[in-house]
């Protein structure tokens, strides 16, 4: 469980950029036409935003040379004309100076890398007046064979919206997974009392099925166990990321079965058993358990494949979290407050501090939770980096909801966009969330209020995040606005209330210390301040 622990909370969320830097290459001879992925840098060249604003120029396919000197061709060579030339020998600024000293229009330029924002010094943007943008070598010859007769192209970036309707999508499910999954919490709570077992022992432990966190020494030890793995996540990226795909494999099967069993039971679903050899064996359980190893097996066969894993990723992550925040539990409200602000320290640390200690500048964080084929390096929101092949394809860690940006789904010529969410933005609030429906039923609370209160604190937190997000254009640690709205907002609800001494403590355990035996000797009948006691 320890290791499922550690898997779940590896990352905070990180949010893609939003200002792309692709453009469409519309080629066309009159009667054939098909479109590429082009990547431009929008403040060095104008591009129209729109097929029909755009102008069309004949191609002169270069592509045997660099342009790195007029070279043979005459004054006046390319004019009215879109060169092609290759990647390389001397900067893109200089192929520019070059092509627009021969009166060219358009400069397109293939590469069989990765394709990145075109860039320059600051000395050399003014000297560049005509459009550049880099296309990938694969396309060139994919081209040169559908237009073998010559081709015309035009070039145009559809403006991205600043606010998707993805995010709307992800906070839905954000939302929903925490509440149901504080929901799980507290009724699985009440049951346990209604059968008259207590919540938690003298020692802090539960029963075998549930894990409570009551130390804060363990609380610390945790935090540090999930620095050292997410440190060795992006040192030996390549190798361990197999491990946590397994590891989710069998969790996620495990946690949907865990769903979809107690959902099963919730709506009156009878067992079927059938008897062998003396032993009782459930259908139900048969048949679910068959499902949930079916769908984990699909996921880990094509969990590569952009154009529609992401739904069942999300499926079993829902199920993951849920099954988390039910079997995990916080004993009081203090092990939430050093949870939640080691976590928070945590997340802003490897976002915001770890690039100036890294190679190029990156963070940790991104760079691990986008996996080495993600674009993870350091950017300010205006800089893409586009796979020189499509169809290639890298391990991504599996611990975070992944939504396709509505907006850029007639712009995936280059790569499908996402918005994304961390497990551990979901899960570490949720968890306070938990704790709050418990500390309810605890009390005897039958409006809910803490449970409440800190569930919708957790949904201004994050619409606080998206909010920041956008304006900023930058990805954001969820947890720096996610923590403080559920911690303040359970703080103060506890004040007011004038129960800030249970929140804080839990369900109250009186022990002498010499026999450790508890002063109360019917902890059935007993309670203290409106807490039951064990």
């Amino acid at each position: 469980m320890a290791v499922k622990l550690w898997s779940l909370l590896l990352l905070a969320a990180v949010c893609p950029q939003l200002e792309a830097q692709e453009a469409i290459l519309h080629v066309s001879n009159g009667s054939v036409v098909k479109e590429y992925c082009l990547v431009y840098n929008s403040s060095w060249s104008s591009v129209s935003d729109s097929l029909k604003t755009a102008v069309s120029y004949p191609l002169r396919n270069l592509s045997s040379s660099h342009l790195c000197s007029a070279g043979q061709l005459l004054p006046g060579a390319l004019q009215g004309m879109a060169v092609l030339v290759m990647w390389g020998e001397c900067e893109v600024s200089k192929k520019a100076e070059v092509a627009q000293s021969l009166e060219a229009e358009l400069l397109l330029i293939a590469s069989t890398d990765n394709l990145v924002t075109p860039s320059a010094n600051n000395s050399e943007y003014s000297k560049v007046k005509i459009p550049l943008a880099l296309v990938r070598y694969r396309d060139i010859l994919n081209m040169q064979q559908v237009f073998p007769d010559g081709m015309e192209v035009s070039v145009y970036a559809p403006p991205l919206p600043l606010f998707d309707g993805s995010i709307i999508v992800m906070f839905l499910i954000a939302v929903f997974t925490v509440v149901m999954g504080g929901f799980w919490s507290g009724a699985a709570e009440k049951q346990k009392l209604s059968a008259g077992v207590c919540g938690d022992s003298v020692d802090g432990q539960q029963d075998s099925s549930e894990i409570s966190l009551y130390s804060p020494l363990k609380v610390l030890l945790f935090v540090g166990m999930m620095c050292v793995m997410l440190v060795l996540m992006y040192f030996f990226y390549r190798w361990l990321v197999y491990v946590i795909i397994v590891i989710f494999c069998l969790a996620s099967a495990s946690a949907l079965y865990n769903c979809l069993d107690s959902l099963m039971t919730a709506v009156g679903c009878g067992r079927l058993s059938v008897s062998c050899s003396e032993r009782s064996v459930s259908v139900r359980s048969l048949l679910i358990a068959a499902v949930c190893i079916t769908l984990s097996v699909v996921w880990g066969v094509y969990r590569n494949d952009d154009r529609w894993i992401w739904v069942l990723q999300d499926l079993l992550g829902i199920a993951f979290c849920l099954n988390f925040l039910k079997t995990i539990s916080l004993s009081n409200f203090k092990i939430c407050v050093i949870l939640l602000s080691l976590l928070l320290l945590y997340d802003v640390f490897f976002v915001f501090i770890t690039p100036f200690f890294t190679k190029n500048g990156e963070s940790i964080m991104v760079q691990v939770a986008l996996g080495p084929g993600g674009g993870g390096g350091k950017g300010d929101g205006r800089t893409v980096n586009v796979p020189a092949d499509p169809s290639e394809t890298y391990e991504k860690l599996p611990v975070v909801m992944r939504i396709p940006q509505f907006s850029a789904l007639a712009q995936n010529l280059c790569m499908m966009q996402f918005s994304i969410l961390g497990y551990g933005d979901i899960i570490i609030p949720g968890l306070l969330v938990s704790y709050c429906h418990r500390f309810d039923v605890w009390v005897g609370n039958s409006r809910k209020t803490y449970f409440i209160s800190c569930a919708v604190a957790y949904g201004v937190g994050l619409l606080l995040t998206f909010a920041v997000m956008l304006l900023s254009r930058m990805g954001q640690p969820a947890l720096l606005y996610l923590v403080p709205c559920t911690l303040l907002s359970s703080f103060t609800l506890a004040c007011v209330r004038k129960e800030l001494r249970h929140f804080w403590s839990g369900p109250t355990h009186s022990v002498l210390e010499e026999s450790r035996k508890p002063l109360l000797s019917d902890g059935d009948a007993g309670a203290a301040g409106g807490v039951r006691s064990c």
